[in-house]
Order: C-alpha cells, then structure tokens, then sequence
C-alpha cells in the first residue's frame, strides 16, 4: 500500500443518499473474496482504461472492464491510507467531497479519531472515493486529491477540499478553484493541471465508487470499521460515541 502523508452533530447526520446499484454481483462471493483481503491496497495504478486519454477534465465515472469480478474489484479499488501500515485494525471512510455530512464529519469528528486511535498506531485510515452523481463537482474534487497525492500532498489537499467546499461546490469553474489551491498548498501548478486536464485516477476513483456500492453504501459519509482478515463493519452512524464503541471492540478482539 502507498501511504500519503497525514494527517455530528445530529443535525449533520442526514448524509444524502445515493441510488446506486449493486452491479447485479454474487455478494455471497464477493464477501468470501473481501474477508481474505484485510484491507483493500492503497496507491495508484500505473495506466488508464478509459478509453483514450482527452484534453479536458474528465468529471464523471469512465468505463473500467473487469469491476464484476471481486477480485479485479479489489484490484483496482485503491483507497488512500495513513497511520500504522501494521495495525490489526482499519477504518475506511467512503466519502464525497461535495457532501455537507462529510465536511462536518472532517472538521468535527475525524480530528477526534485521529489523535486517539491513528497517532497513537492503533489503527490504520483509508479513504474511498464516493462522489455523489448529484454533486457536479465531487468526482473532480476526487480526481484533483489524487494528483495532489503524486506530489505526496494528498491530505493537505484532502482537508483543503473541504475547508474549502462553500467556494467551490456550486462553481462552474471547479477545476480553476482547485488549481488555485494547488497554487496556495506550493504545488507544481504545472504537473497538477496537467493531471487534472486528463483522465488520470478517473479509473481508481470509478472503481471506489463499485467497491462502494458492492459494500451496500448508499449514504456519505460512511464508516467502517475492519479488523484484520474479517469483513468490514458498517457503523450505523458517524457519530464519535458510535465510532470509539466499534473501535474498541475491534481492538479487543485482536
């Protein structure tokens, strides 16, 4: 696994649905396959399948051939992780940029998680793409974390995103907002809009978004707690309390 470096209230807890569908798999297989893979592989792969590369930003899901094979799924599905790469317990996040629900969970709760459990090695993060269709400009907020991630500054552009998300989210400019705060962050403005303008991780964050709905989420954000060589467990919430229980638990059981 690659590694970049890291770093509700009840009111936020209405996080917006998704009608997604589930591709129509054998779940009973693709549990069976996702139970021997603790924790889904993190990083990048090293080609497109998207049928050519364009001059422009591609802002939505491409084609990827495979995804109704598990293993491929799991293959192609890349999250981005920090913390200890040994812990026996991972929390993945799957979660849209755009979304309000998320933005909250950022601010108020993933600080809270990240100095009890990430800091201290007890647990390991992974982030999984999940633009809402809804949301115009979640997929290429996903797509330009990822090339903020090839100049290894994937969650300062992360957390940036959604400091930022009020200047953005409605914008018909989104990827001139973006390049900006590439610009603000130090970035090489030059290879993260040549990222940007392209197809590059539109593939990697197509394939979260299957892995996505094979895991039945329908909400962002949503929280899963994963104990090494067993399925993910799907909180009901995204509340700390809700969080600490399920982690401790998991903890326990090691």
């Amino acid at each position: 696994m690659a590694s970049n470096k890291r770093k509700k209230s009840r009111s936020a807890q209405r996080a917006e649905k998704r009608s997604g569908s589930t591709g129509g798999s054998d779940m009973k297989r693709f549990y069976m396959v996702l139970a021997l893979v603790a924790v889904v592989g993190v990083g990048v792969v090293g080609y497109s399948l998207f049928s050519g590369a364009t001059s422009s930003a591609v802002t939505a899901p491409v084609e990827v051939e495979g995804l109704d094979d598990p293993t491929t799924l799991l293959e192609m599905a890349k999250g981005v992780e920090y913390g200890n790469p040994d812990a026996t317990v991972a929390i993945w996040e799957f979660a849209d940029y755009q979304c309000p629900a998320c933005q909250v969970f950022a601010g108020q709760v993933k600080p809270q998680l990240d100095l009890a459990y990430v800091e201290t090695g007890k647990v390991k993060y992974v982030y999984y793409d999940y633009p809402l269709q809804q949301h115009q400009n979640a997929f290429l907020a996903a797509r330009a974390a990822r090339c903020a991630g090839e100049q290894d500054r994937y969650w300062d552009f992360h957390d940036r995103l959604f400091q930022t998300q009020g200047e953005w989210q409605f914008s018909n400019s989104a990827g001139r907002d973006f390049r900006g705060s590439a610009g603000d962050l130090g970035l090489d403005e030059s290879a993260f809009a040549a990222c940007l303008d392209s197809d590059r991780h539109a593939d990697v964050v197509t394939a979260n978004m299957r892995l996505g709905n094979e895991l039945r989420v329908n909400a962002t954000p949503t929280i899963m707690v994963v104990p090494e060589g067993s399925m993910p467990i799907r909180l009901t919430d995204f509340a700390w309390p809700t969080i600490q229980e399920a982690v401790e638990g998991a903890l326990a059981a090691q």
